[in-house]
């Protein structure tokens, strides 16, 4: 099998990621059933919220699932604690140092994955014990690495620096995209802005339809003297540009982005004044279905591309 397959205990080494606002107990188990590994996306949930999600999620799925949890989140010790507590098998950290949660989770028999956006941290995260990493292109939606160094150069820079299995994410929404990245030394791909676009995805319909109609160049990497973020075009994008061309400083850029504008945007929908996380890859996608029909398709398409490229290489 699969090392990544074989790590998690999953049918195909296909990831959903962790998405704020997005990656609820709906989307992971539908992934999980489907023969993927679903993530619940803890970045938007307090406590109280992801133990609901967690519990409810086992309730939909027998299979294997996981949490992804950013490190730096305030409440970052109660997370863990539930995530300990309701024995979740599979955490998936992000945005901060994986030495400082690593050993408490691997203590509570739990797999671990930690997200790097350069060679050299994917090292430090071997080195701090996790059992694979997330090597997070450019491309990617969300939260993003400063460097702006593309998929294609980031998984084999990664693959050539670690002994552990390397997951590919950024720009894979396609079994073409899943076929390039294994081609690259990938065991494995997380998928973001593909799973968006369902019916299970949390996030709401408004942005689901603006995630389909976008186009090449619609999304930008915004916010870097802050923490660098994909966004889709709109007015509060284009607020927080001049802002930034005119040479805001950190503080200026906080009170631009206040509160709760991925909520705002992603949530509840309103495409003017919220802030709209997708990756690039966001231009290649253009209906809204299933999770288990994305997994499928993933699956199936990657199959054939490895068969042709066989055929047409001997």
């Amino acid at each position: 099998m699969n090392r990544i397959s074989t790590l998690f205990g999953i049918q195909y080494p296909i990831i959903q990621a962790g998405m704020i606002w997005a990656s609820g107990w709906r989307l992971a188990s539908a992934v999980s059933n489907a023969g993927g590994l679903g993530l619940i996306g803890a970045g938007s949930m307090y406590p109280e919220v992801l133990k609901h999600h967690i519990q409810r999620c086992k309730a939909a799925t027998n299979k294997p699932f996981g949490v992804n949890v950013p490190l730096l989140y305030p409440d970052i010790e109660q997370l863990m604690n539930i995530i300990v507590e309701e024995k979740v098998p599979i955490v998936f950290t992000s945005a901060g140092n994986p030495k400082t949660w690593t050993p408490v989770l691997k203590a509570a028999g739990i797999k671990v994955v930690h997200v790097v956006s350069s060679s050299a941290f994917a090292q430090k995260s071997e080195a701090a014990g996790v059992d694979a990493v997330v090597a997070e292109g450019f491309e990617a939606g969300g939260h993003n690495g400063r460097e702006e160094t593309t998929s294609m150069v980031l998984i084999p820079a990664v693959c050539e620096k670690v002994q552990i299995p390397v997951i590919a994410a950024g720009g894979i929404a396609s079994g073409k995209a899943m076929a390039a990245a294994f081609a690259l030394g990938a065991s494995g791909v997380q998928v973001g802005s593909r799973f968006v676009a369902t019916p299970e995805a949390s996030s709401h319909i408004n942005f689901k339809q603006a995630v389909i109609n976008a186009k090449e160049g619609d999304t930008m990497l915004s916010l870097k003297k802050l923490t660098p973020v994909r966004l889709i075009k709109n007015p509060f994008y284009e607020a927080i540009k001049i802002a930034e061309d005119k040479g805001a400083d950190p503080a200026t850029l906080q009170t631009l982005l206040g509160r709760a504008r991925a909520k705002t945007g992603m949530f509840e929908g309103n495409l003017d004044e919220g802030e709209l996380e997708i990756g690039q890859v966001s231009a290649l996608i253009h209906d809204i279905k299933p999770a288990a029909e994305v997994v499928a398709d993933i699956w199936t398409e990657f199959q054939t591309v490895r068969r042709q490229l066989y055929l047409e290489i001997f």
